[in-house]
């Protein structure tokens, strides 16, 4: 496979992840738990909030549901 063959693919990769790797995505397939406030989180927004924080609390944790 030539270089530019490699980069043809790697483009089309990169154009059909873009799409299946988005938050929307990532938040229908996964869930959170948090066992502090005995919770299970769903809605996008708080997933979001939750993951993107710098430092995550004791016992929460992200469930594949898959």
């Amino acid at each position: 496979m030539t270089q530019s063959e490699l980069d043809r693919q790697v483009n089309l990769l990169n154009t059909i992840l873009y799409h299946t790797e988005s938050w929307h995505n990532f938040c229908a397939a996964h869930e959170i738990l948090d066992i502090n406030r005995r919770k299970i989180i769903h809605k996008p927004h708080l997933m979001q909030g939750i993951l993107q924080e710098r430092e995550m609390k004791g016992f929460v944790f992200v469930n594949n549901l898959n």
